[in-house]
């Protein structure tokens, strides 16, 4: 099989396929690992993050954290169901691809293209999907886990040791689950860079760049960065 699609994608294909690969992959180990991203959107957040765990340890009635984690499950269940339904669509497109091939055919700048290719492309996109249904699937159950660790919040009366280190707790597993719903989300934008594939490759690594422009300039250079670090 593999073979049969070095035959049919173009050099082109696999120029703009590979920009979209690396620069996702890329990106995302820019942006959540090391001493760049902790000084990013992500690495901002996160202290906030934590600063709400030592809040949390310090109130005797921690309704109102509960509620805020409510807020975010109901967020994340959102996008989870949403992405459910994206992935049911494509499906269902991918058993109409004779359509496909004629709407595309029609679009500007399209090509020609066998069945198999195009195949390609809409597996491609039904897996960016999958992908962000079990990034934000996991996400939530991290919620969960973060629900379980309020729950066992022990008095502000206890030793300040004791406090800090279930604060600690508390933020880091905040942390990784808004990671994981970075990640969801950062699946929809390179699923709408990887739509252009099927009008041409150019258009393909065009968006994909387009998409990385953005993601830099909101995690490292947006309003909304500014005004969580200072």
């Amino acid at each position: 099989m593999l073979p049969r699609f070095v035959e049919l994608l173009s050099l082109s294909d696999w120029v703009a396929l590979a920009i979209f690969l690396v620069g996702w992959i890329g990106y995302s180990l820019y942006a959540d690992r090391g001493r760049v991203g902790a000084r990013g959107l992500r690495g901002i957040t996160s202290a906030h993050r934590l600063a709400w765990g030592y809040e949390m340890t310090r109130r005797e009635n921690r309704i109102a954290d509960a509620a805020l984690i409510g807020n975010l499950m109901s967020s994340v269940s959102f996008w989870a169901n949403t992405t459910i339904y994206i992935i049911a669509g494509l499906l269902a497109v991918a058993g109409t691809l004779d359509k496909l091939v004629s709407v595309t055919s029609e679009l500007p700048f399209a090509r020609a293209e066998p069945r198999e290719v195009l195949e390609l492309k809409m597996f491609l996109l039904i897996g960016i999907f999958i992908f962000a249904y079990f990034k934000f699937t996991w996400s939530l159950r991290q919620f969960n886990f973060l629900s379980i660790i309020l729950g066992a919040t022990p008095p502000a009366s206890r030793p300040r040791e004791e406090l800090a280190t279930h604060a600690e707790r508390f933020g880091t597993i905040n942390a990784l689950s808004g990671d994981e719903f970075n990640g969801g989300i950062r699946a929809y934008y390179f699923g709408f860079a990887a739509l252009g594939w099927f009008a041409h490759p150019a258009l393909f690594a065009a968006a994909t760049l387009g998409v990385l422009a953005v993601l830099f300039r909101r995690d490292f250079h947006s309003h909304t960065f500014v005004a969580l670090k200072g």
